[in-house]
C-alpha cells in the first residue's frame, strides 16, 4: 500500500441540459487515466439527487504523476471541450494523507 499518496478531489457541475454529455465525456477519461504511470485510484461519482454534479476521487503516487496526468492527451482534449459543458469552473483540491 502506498503511504504518501497525493489525493485529488475534482468536482464538476454540468450546464443545464448537458448532464448526459458531461457524464459521457467524464466516463471517457476513466480507462485511459487508469493506464497512466503513477495512477493508484481514479473513481468517478455522480451526486445523488443532483445528476449534473460529478466528482473524481483520485490517488496518485506523486505530484509528478499528477502533473503528467494533467498533460495527458485525453485530459487536454477534455479540457478543450469542457467549457461548453460546465456551468462553472471545476473545483479541484489536493490532499496529503496524514492518518
Amino acid at each position: 500500500m502506498h503511504r504518501n499518496l497525493l489525493t485529488v478531489v475534482a468536482e464538476m457541475v454540468a450546464q443545464p441540459g448537458k448532464e448526459d454529455e458531461l457524464r459521457q465525456a467524464l466516463l471517457g477519461l476513466v480507462e485511459p487515466t487508469r493506464q497512466e504511470e503513477g495512477f493508484v485510484q481514479y473513481d468517478l461519482h455522480q451526486a445523488t439527487g443532483e445528476p449534473g454534479r460529478f466528482l473524481f476521487y483520485e490517488n496518485w503516487t506523486s505530484a509528478a504523476a499528477l502533473e503528467h496526468h494533467l498533460q495527458s492527451p485525453h485530459l487536454v482534449a477534455f479540457l478543450d471541450v469542457s467549457g461548453g459543458l460546465l456551468a462553472e469552473p471545476p473545483r479541484i483540491l489536493t490532499y496529503a494523507r496524514i492518518a
